[in-house]
């Protein structure tokens, strides 16, 4: 037996113990608990549907009514607990759990190898810049840049540093225009996504090489590009031993975006003047009225031949999220695909929001790719999270994606490059499970390719 052969033979008995853990994580409570195991897997379920409900009213009522959903929201998954340990299920329930995560380790291990995986980036090769100019915020992140060094570290590699100042707005993407014309041949930034993400079209537009430096509080787009987020210093290395990646650049309407645009709900939330104090008191308080429409514009989201009517919350992304995985969830596996992904969210009432955690496919959970993407509203202005940024643009705003605009120059050596597991494909795997010889996995697909 060859070496394929046997990769490919531990491959369909991986995919079949899969199959048989996950017939054994849902048969188990029926086999030791009976008529009883029956009937408390549907009352799991409502206990599932009553938190979904009392959480939609956590964020849609006020006062009295919320305290009251908050307590329902602790008490139904508590109560279901007791009610399985009063039965003496409790542990059968946890073994099914085990099992069931040892069917998703078992299935992710067989799909390893069958061209599921992440399409990984093509890196490009150039030489050192000569004369780097880089923009640092000192109050991004809580003060990184101080902490970690990041200015004396560029200043000692020839970078041409600018600390913003903290006390008076500047104009980054002028300072970033006025370096261009001084002679930089890379522009960087050290601060949160959206002066990022302004920087960034300076460079896109001049042909420049843009470094990001993971100095902001969250740094999605950091995370993305495999940097090191825990270190910003790490990623001046790119200064000396880089790559290049060539990824996308969004615009809503003429404003450039690394990340995502918010419409909706987010989108108000942040113009709050006291939202950066306090975000989670904030949307509190404002949630109720914008999930009930009494403020805010009615949307309408057009991409193509598909329209979602009236969400009350919509994500238009530089490539589409991840959302079928938990372990990968929120995470982008490309930046070069051309597309824009978009996530509509429309819930008008508790029905809608237990429907949203028991329905595989709800009605108002909307998910789509296109290369651009319109928002329109009732009202001639639109409120719009960019990046994190709170700005104002005319509706309607058309959402469009530049295809591997940006040379985004990274170090080579990146810790943070995600392997994200393959996405679990029951039917892959039944396929796989019942093959016996090499043509499960065809020879030619069996490596991802760069693109």
């Amino acid at each position: 037996m060859t070496g394929a052969e046997r990769s490919h033979h531990r491959q369909a008995w991986a995919a079949r113990g899969a199959l048989v853990a996950a017939a054994l994580a849902a048969v188990l409570p029926l086999l030791y608990g009976g008529l009883t195991g029956v009937l408390l897997l549907a009352v799991g379920v409502v206990g599932l549907a009553l938190t979904a409900v009392a959480l939609w009213w956590v964020l849609s009522r006020r006062g009295v009514a919320r305290i009251a959903a908050a307590v329902l929201a602790v008490a139904a998954p508590v109560g279901v607990i007791v009610l399985f340990a009063g039965a003496h299920l409790l542990l059968v329930l946890l073994a099914s759990a085990a099992l069931w995560c040892g069917a998703v380790a078992s299935g992710r291990y067989a799909l390893r190898t069958t061209g599921l995986r992440r399409i990984r980036v093509k890196e490009y090769r150039t030489p050192p810049p000569e004369r780097p100019f880089l923009l640092l915020n000192p109050r991004s992140g809580g003060g990184k840049v101080e902490k970690f060094g990041v200015r004396e570290k560029a200043e000692s590699l020839g970078a041409e540093v600018v600390l913003l100042d903290p006390e008076q707005h500047q104009d980054v993407e002028a300072l970033a225009r006025a370096a261009v014309a001084d002679g930089a041949d890379l522009l960087g930034v050290a601060g949160g996504d959206g002066t990022q993400a302004l920087v960034a079209a300076v460079a896109a537009e001049h042909g420049l090489p843009f470094l990001v430096i993971s100095a902001g509080t969250r740094n999605h787009f950091a995370m993305d590009l495999g940097l090191d987020r825990d270190d910003p210093a790490a990623c001046l290395d790119a200064l000396t031993d880089g790559v290049e990646l060539r990824v996308d650049l969004g615009f809503a309407d003429d404003r450039p975006f690394v990340n995502n645009a918010s419409f909706g709900v987010y989108g108000a939330v942040v113009q709050s003047p006291g939202y950066r104090d306090s975000k989670v008191g904030t949307a509190l308080e404002l949630l109720p009225d914008l999930l009930s429409r009494e403020r805010g514009p009615r949307l309408t989201v057009r991409a193509g031949a598909t329209t979602f009517a009236d969400p009350q919350a919509v994500l238009v992304s530089n490539n589409p999220y991840r959302t079928d995985d938990p372990l990968g969830f929120g995470r982008r596996e490309r930046l070069n695909s051309g597309t824009l992904g978009v996530l509509a969210l429309k819930v008008d009432s508790a029905v809608d929001a237990a429907e949203l955690l028991l329905d595989p496919q709800p009605q108002g959970f909307g998910k789509l790719t296109a290369p651009e993407v319109v928002i329109e509203a009732d009202e001639p202005t639109l409120e719009v999270g960019l990046d994190g940024e709170a700005i104002t643009l005319r509706a309607p705003v058309r959402c469009r994606v530049v295809r591997r605009a940006l040379r985004v120059r990274v170090p080579r050596e990146r810790p943070g490059v995600p392997d994200l597991p393959p996405r679990m494909d029951w039917r892959r795997l039944r396929k796989l499970a019942a093959a016996v010889s090499r043509t499960a996995v065809p020879a030619r697909h069996s490596r991802s390719r760069p693109s």
